[in-house]
């Protein structure tokens, strides 16, 4: 079957956007392949063509990494767990497989990821093309977790990698940015189920950034939301427990999650987008709304949350070192600025890591993300936080808003050289390119 007969492909342009609605795109054509053997035809197609190919998840990405007015694939199709190696302690997974699928497939058969993002719409191979991450000491971003990996290349080939097989790919395509070709499947590494303990708690900005490098050394997963225009924060350490399980009540859950996180938060966003002199006002009584608690289940319903509010996001990460000096110097410009943000700023850390472009690459890393309410003007707030970020030697989420180009990324990334290098092998007439790409990898 070709990939223009039967479910695959409509033809006639569709408009596409993200979730956060700040990019768009027509395709010429959407296709949804049924198998890889589709796919692997599909790309041939376009190429002869003269098309470009991209794949999109869920469209979680802040930046036009998916975006092409050429053929848009969409991998959901080819979904599902296809293998468990218990002895190896690893799950093989289909592209287009939802984390939230995968937690829950895997949680069934008594397994687990090691670490997590803080929410799973996102398809594995959207999540790990961009550097999804979440927190931790020691366990990194999902694409670290990453054994093997199979991707279709821009001849149509089907190609095998992992650190024994292909290393040079295996090394880069963990995290690709969609432009050495379209993942198929993933390995991961996966361990026996476990649980951990969550302790939320409110703590004052000086003393959560006098103590960090501490929190950070204590706790396997550390984060923590500043409130900008006021000194609050809300920390989140994540351990390891024995046990039991002790979730949060059905009330007291849905109190935070639904109603303070989500119901609550979308209306007073609402009111700060009309109104932004209320949001100080709002700030300050939100960054207290949140109390102390302490919780204990499985992995992904302690790293996740639900994230029903829609915003636009920019993030850096910075050399673990420097990180509590940009957050200074970022509060101090918000607070002497006529700026007005609602949405808290959100610091987390990842050790370093061997992937070509993880943001972590190389180095121990702090993350610090500032975000937007959905339709509120972004761009001040996030140029002057971008040139605080840049000048502690930043490095842009590859799926979240930036202005970086090739000339940056160059200097920031040591192996930068190494992939454009492979892409120029795997991809040499850019089949999989667009602008973004062109943009953050030169042509």
């Amino acid at each position: 079957m070709t990939a223009t007969s039967g479910t695959a492909a409509k033809s006639g342009r569709t408009a596409w956007r993200n979730w956060a609605g700040n990019v768009r795109a027509t395709p010429a054509r959407v296709v949804t392949p049924a198998s890889v053997d589709e796919l692997r035809e599909t790309v041939v197609r376009a190429a002869s063509e003269g098309l470009r190919v991209k794949a999109v998840g869920t469209g979680h990405s802040f930046t036009a990494a998916a975006a092409t007015d050429g053929v848009l694939v969409r991998p959901q199709a080819l979904a599902g767990i296809l293998s468990v190696d218990r002895a190896a302690g690893t799950a093989t997974v289909a592209a287009g497989t939802a984390l939230k699928d995968l937690n829950r497939a895997l949680a069934s058969q008594g397994l687990s990821l090691t670490n997590m993002g803080d929410i799973m719409e996102q398809t594995v191979s959207g999540a790990t093309s961009t550097g999804t991450h979440g927190t931790g000491r020691d366990s990194a971003s999902i694409a670290a977790q990453i054994r093997a990996l199979e991707l279709v290349t821009a001849d149509g080939r089907l190609l095998s990698c992992s650190e024994k097989e292909e290393p040079e790919v295996f090394a880069a395509a963990r995290l690709g940015i969609g432009a050495l070709g379209v993942v198929t499947s993933l390995t991961f590494a996966v361990e026996p189920l476990f649980l951990l303990t969550a302790r939320e708690e409110p703590m004052r900005f000086d003393r959560v950034t006098a103590e960090f490098e501490q929190h950070v050394a204590e706790n396997e997963h550390f984060e923590f939301y500043w409130f900008p225009h006021t000194g609050n924060c809300n920390t989140k350490r994540n351990n390891r427990s024995q046990g039991p399980a002790a979730p949060p009540g059905a009330i007291s859950g849905w109190i935070e999650d639904e109603l303070l996180s989500n119901g609550v938060f979308q209306a007073v966003n609402t009111l700060g987008r009309a109104v932004p002199a209320t949001i100080p006002s709002i700030a300050r009584v939100a960054s207290r709304a949140l109390s102390a608690r302490t919780y204990t289940d499985i992995p992904y319903k302690v790293f996740t949350s639900p994230r029903r509010v829609r915003f636009v996001e920019m993030e850096y990460a910075l050399p673990r070192e420097r990180a509590v000096e940009a957050l200074r110097e970022l509060k101090a410009m918000i607070d002497r600025s006529d700026l007005r943000i609602s949405f808290p700023v959100e610091v987390r850390t990842a050790p370093a890591d061997d992937i070509t472009l993880s943001t972590a690459s190389g180095r121990d890393t702090a993350y610090i993300a500032v975000h937007m309410y959905r339709g509120t003007p972004y761009q001040a707030y996030f140029t002057a936080a971008e040139r605080i970020f840049t000048a502690h030697g930043g490095r842009p989420h590859w799926g979240k808003v930036h202005t970086r180009d090739a000339e940056y990324l160059a200097a920031a990334y040591p192996r930068f050289g190494e992939f454009t290098a492979l892409r120029d092998r795997l991809d040499p007439d850019r089949v999989f390119g667009n602008d973004y790409l062109r943009r953050v990898l030169g042509d």
